[in-house]
């Protein structure tokens, strides 16, 4: 990126690490400790996400500021939570809990849950002190507290599937090209208890693939719109699932 910076930035006087400090100190007075604990340790994977991913959401000239002053040397050299403030906090918590916190985190289901849990409480704070508007906290705080509701649910049918992928028994070079769809992500079309279909992209053309056997215990988990990360196979006639990484919330 090209853009002439007239003046090393500075860090603005209500940046993200601050911000997340502060409502940290006001969480320390009221949490219990293993509470606390887990406040903590969502709001360092938040601030981690932000240092390292956010930037890729800025505008060319943010971008530039970003690039000035995190590649700095010394004192001059900023991260991206010291240079922005915490209206970047709420644009970014759809990424965060859809991609980064299911893709990048190993974490269980009930710390799935409490990253939906605290961003939403964080949300609402932002907007009590002022930090952020109301109408951008409200939709940061519908997708924490969806987050909240189905980041453990996609983790609990993911792993069930996982586990029924590995079981099979199927060599993959054995199956003709138009009988093998190699890892993507793949949309839910539809969900029925026991089989579910995808959408695939195929000469250039959506078509749905099912019904895919799959264990009632995962389908009645998955939702409509949702996507699974996997490849897909047919065999006799009938598709099914032969690796299976991730599952996200729609």
């Amino acid at each position: 990126m090209n853009g002439k910076i007239a003046a090393p930035a500075r860090p603005s006087e209500l940046n993200i690490s601050r911000v997340l400090e502060e409502f940290l100190e006001v969480q320390r007075t009221r949490l219990a400790p293993r509470t606390l604990a887990r406040y903590e340790a969502v709001l360092d994977l938040l601030r981690s996400y932000l240092n390292g991913y956010a930037h890729e959401c800025l505008s060319a000239p943010e971008a530039a500021r970003f690039e000035h002053s995190y590649n700095a040397e010394g004192e001059e050299h900023r991260e991206f939570c010291d240079l922005f403030g915490p209206e970047k906090i709420v644009e970014s918590l759809d990424s965060f809990l859809g991609y980064f916190m299911i893709r990048k985190v190993i974490a269980g289901e009930d710390f799935l849950r409490a990253a939906g849990t605290v961003t939403k409480k964080l949300s609402k704070w932002l907007a009590g002190k002022g930090y952020v508007s109301l109408e951008a906290a409200g939709e940061a705080t519908e997708t924490s507290a969806a987050a909240a509701r189905d980041l453990p649910r996609a983790e609990r049918a993911a792993r069930i599937l996982r586990d029924v992928a590995d079981r099979l028994d199927i060599d993959v070079a054995r199956l003709a090209e138009e009988d093998y769809l190699e890892f993507d992500h793949f949309t839910i079309a539809r969900v029925e208890p026991g089989r579910l279909w995808l959408e695939v992209r195929e000469d250039r053309k959506v078509r749905v693939r099912g019904p895919i056997p799959a264990p009632v215990r995962a389908t009645l988990w998955l939702r409509p719109g949702w996507t699974i990360s996997c490849s897909l196979g047919r065999v006799r006639k009938s598709w099914c699932l032969l690796e299976v990484a991730n599952v996200y919330p729609g």
